[in-house]
């Protein structure tokens, strides 16, 4: 078994769950420059791996519907909020916009995403995970077919009411990031016009010289203290339950 991966989380994982079953071997290589990387010049590639034997590898290799509704069904509700949250730690994202529409009135969107290519064995995942977080706990999600993939989405009230559930397992610093200033403002901790300044820094676009490779720690620094110490001034009309 191998993992080649640039989500930086899921190598972090990979460690953390083979190395229940047997000490990992690593692989360091050099690599070309990658489309849209453009401010990392000389990348280095990191490959973990291990040699398993038919009978030492403990979980499913083909995971089922019926399995995995069988796993999920037999979790608490935290142990499932965990699960949830590492989906979103791995093929996820945590975004939050606002607009005004032609009659000049405000419009905010929270929202949950996680995706899984079409033809992935993964795919099954977001069927089942969307009907056993609707029966467990009433947050209702939907799934959206791209080109290439299939997205399970939770969008406004049900967005936040997902994140109040999975936020303290979240580990991918900048969803986290997201999740906690997305609750927040939806508290009432922080103004709109805050929430709007401190997420702007955690946007980033391929090619740029964005957050995730050049400016997470000064986000951080000005992100994380303000979220627990700033006042606001509630706006009812906007409040997401």
């Amino acid at each position: 078994m191998e993992l080649k991966t640039t989500n930086a989380i899921s190598a972090i994982f990979f460690l953390t769950l083979l190395g229940t079953i047997k000490t990992l071997s690593l692989k360091i290589k050099r690599k070309r420059g990658a489309p849209g990387m453009k401010y990392v010049q000389k990348p280095i590639a990191l490959t973990y791996y291990v040699y398993l034997g038919v009978n030492e590898w403990p979980w499913p290799i083909e995971l089922s519907t019926n399995e995995l509704e069988r796993v999920l069904n037999g979790f608490s509700d935290e142990e499932l909020a965990e699960y949830i949250a590492g989906e979103v730690d791995g093929d996820g994202a945590v975004l939050y916009g606002n607009y005004s529409d032609a009659g000049y009135k405000h419009i905010e969107y929270v929202t949950v995403l996680i995706t899984a290519c079409k033809d992935c064995p993964k795919r099954m995942v977001l069927d089942v995970l969307r009907d056993t977080i609707a029966k467990r706990f009433g947050i209702i999600g939907t799934i959206n077919q791209l080109e290439t993939a299939d997205v399970l989405m939770f969008y406004g009230r049900n967005a936040v009411r997902l994140l109040r559930r999975i936020v303290k397992y979240v580990h991918h610093p900048l969803r986290r990031l997201r999740a906690e200033l997305i609750l927040a403002y939806y508290d009432g901790r922080i103004s709109r016009e805050e929430l709007m300044e401190l997420y702007k820094p955690t946007e980033y676009e391929q090619g740029k010289d964005d957050i995730k490779r050049s400016r997470g720690l000064e986000v951080l620094a000005r992100a994380a203290p303000q979220t627990h110490t700033h006042g606001a001034t509630w706006d009812k009309e906007n409040q997401i339950r």
